[in-house]
């Protein structure tokens, strides 16, 4: 006859069995968790009971969940790489849905675990099919929470305090994003770096294959610059600022060669130029 055991609500005991869930990897990182002994009969002291309700167990199997859980939200990095004010960081921080979850799709929560013979040493579960488990547990928390609509548009529309000031691939791509600069073909640099300037006035253009257009883009005149510009000129802006090469521009805006694009981005550079002067920034 099987035994029903009741707890209080807010007992961090309910979250045991995700301990037990977690890869070996990931537990010996946890020095409060990985101290657990791995059968029922040989937990069922005192001491680790005060173990269990310790800030620290609670802290570690936070932790250590919400890396399982974040990666399957669908953004790119790992959670380390954002900082609190992420909701999706806060997302995966929701431990009692991912305990619930799993006991759902896996059938492994409290009552699975205390049914175990009390010497039974409870094995290490395989890091893929805990990787499975766990997609399927958010993807199911997902549609049921309705956080759909939400992840979108978070996904959308990033901000600076969602990443950790770390140089990584994660915060490098939002960058690229945030000042329309993203690009696999083309590296820019800044006005700077194209320019020659010596009293704080530029007055020497670079070799054709410079690009400017970072710094441009950058600058809260940028909208009004583009309006000094002809229409195919601010075409051929825009595609270079998207990373475009001058023979992909011409290809798309109908030059016979790429030599015609480099005239015009010669032209715009000048344009640059004589517009800072007459604006005084």
């Amino acid at each position: 006859m099987s035994v029903t055991y009741k707890f209080p609500h807010d007992s961090p005991i309910r979250y045991l069995p995700l301990v037990y869930m977690l890869p070996y990897d990931l537990l010996v990182r946890c020095p409060t968790l990985r101290k657990l002994p791995r059968s029922m009969g040989a937990l069922n002291t005192s001491e680790w009971g005060e173990v269990i309700g310790s800030a620290a167990f609670y802290n570690e199997i936070m932790d250590a969940v919400a890396s399982l859980a974040f990666p399957h939200f669908g953004f790119g990095g790992w959670k380390e790489h954002y900082t609190g004010w992420c909701p999706v960081w806060r997302l995966s921080y929701a431990l009692p849905l991912w305990a619930k979850g799993v006991e759902r799709v896996r059938g492994w929560g409290l009552q699975a675990l205390f049914a175990l013979p009390p010497n039974y040493e409870i094995p290490f579960f395989d890091p893929e099919d805990v990787k499975a488990v766990m997609a399927e547990v958010v993807q199911q928390t997902i549609e049921e929470q309705g956080w759909g609509p939400m992840l979108e548009v978070v996904r959308e529309m990033p901000c600076d305090e969602d990443f950790e000031k770390w140089d990584t691939n994660v915060r490098k791509d939002f960058l690229r994003k945030w000042y329309h600069t993203r690009s696999k073909r083309v590296q820019t640099v800044s006005l700077e770096e194209c320019m020659e300037d010596e009293d704080s006035k530029i007055h020497a253009l670079p070799a054709p294959d410079g690009d400017f257009t970072e710094q441009v883009e950058g600058e809260d005149f940028y909208k009004r610059f583009k309006a000094t510009l002809s229409e195919k000129d601010m075409a051929i802006l825009e595609l270079r600022v998207d990373g475009y090469g001058y023979q992909e521009i011409a290809d798309r805006l109908g030059y016979k060669t790429h030599s015609a694009v480099v005239k015009r981005m010669e032209a715009i550079k000048k344009r640059f130029i004589q517009y800072e002067n007459e604006t005084g920034r």
